[in-house]
């Protein structure tokens, strides 16, 4: 077993779980507080599961959307059992504590932090799966077609789920266009807030910041397993990426000495802190400040990418095969700080 393996084992055994109790597949590693890190479904998703019902930040890959749901209900239902267990009466005086047996926890709010299909595509499932808190003269659950977990993003995600015909049960139900979204109430004892990042990846990001618990999902601005993915087609731009990492940089709080304190959740790889955070924008800096000084001396793309400006970090992040290439990483960079304004 891995030792990401095991310490996921660890701290699940910690909380009274049973090592067996999930998918053999997925990871669910307890971050902080009420919230969860659910791994292996495609992009990390991020789980607050309390009193309240169950906040997903992000939703997977399709093919996996089934056995998210039945994994959130499993937690869901194992943390009502180890929180509130049953005593049974017995002849001798004394109680048997018994596993209470609760229903699961209902989906309540999905938030959006951009429109990958690896982020989004268990949309429709995962919706379809929830409840949507209702207010003001309604009572009870909506049972209706609109039935579901609201599902919240900016609207520029919105935009680009419509175009890549997303089913409709599956697109945001509330967007913002602004620079913040709150939720309008405390959810499972705090609050959350979507935090948009203005043309970093794309012009839909978002991150999500549990304020109580103080962690932040964050999405794709910060992934541990590549360099930052630039849409230049939907508006991304490096100095969007790092105005977003800045943004997160300002918000956590470490421990001691950067270490610990607020946890970031990335859009792939582990949980990281304040120091992981500031290495990745400064590892990004860096690689910005050499091709912007490239491009200073007259040097061509073809020229930029041989003189491999990420070469220091090439081992960590970087790759030759697959969807996002470090030549498409420093290409990205280089036509986002020659484009016109």
């Amino acid at each position: 077993m891995s030792k990401r393996l095991l310490l996921a084992a660890a701290l699940v055994a910690a909380r009274g779980f049973p090592q067996n109790a999930f998918a053999q597949d997925f990871e669910i590693v307890p971050v902080r507080g009420n919230i969860y890190m659910l791994a292996g479904a495609g992009a990390n998703i991020t789980l607050s599961v309390g009193k309240d019902g169950v906040f997903m930040v992000d939703t997977g890959a399709a093919p996996n959307a089934d056995r998210v749901v039945a994994a959130i209900q499993r937690l869901s239902q194992e943390l009502a059992r180890v929180g509130k267990p049953i005593l049974a009466e017995s002849h001798g005086g004394s109680g048997t504590v018994l596993a209470a047996i609760q229903p699961p926890k209902p989906i309540r709010f999905i938030a959006n932090t951009n429109s990958m299909p690896d982020h989004t595509g268990g949309n429709p499932r995962l919706a379809e799966a929830g409840r949507t808190f209702t207010g003001g003269n309604v009572s009870g659950e909506i049972a209706n077609a609109g039935e579901g977990a609201a599902v919240l993003s900016h609207e520029n995600t919105l935009q680009h789920l419509t175009d890549a015909k997303l089913p409709s049960k599956g697109l945001p139900t509330e967007t913002y266009f602004g620079s913040v979204m709150k939720l309008s109430h405390f959810f499972n004892g705090e609050g959350i807030e979507l935090v948009h990042a203005p043309n970093a990846n794309g012009d839909g990001d978002s991150f999500v910041w549990f304020r109580g618990s103080d962690v932040i999902s964050a999405g794709d601005l910060f992934d541990f397993t590549s360099y930052p993915r630039i849409d230049l087609a939907q508006g991304g731009s490096v100095q969007g990426v790092l105005a977003g990492l800045n943004r997160m940089v300002e918000l956590a709080v470490p421990e001691f000495r950067s270490e610990g304190g607020t946890m970031i959740i990335p859009g792939h790889g582990r949980v990281g802190d304040l120091a992981d955070l500031a290495y990745y924008r400064d590892m990004v800096t860096i690689i910005r400040d050499r091709i912007q000084d490239m491009i200073k001396r007259d040097m061509t793309l073809a020229q930029i990418k041989a003189a491999k400006p990420t070469e220091d970090w090439d081992p960590r992040y970087g790759s030759a095969t697959g969807s996002w290439t470090t030549d498409m990483f420093v290409e990205a960079i280089y036509r986002s700080l020659t484009q016109k304004k």
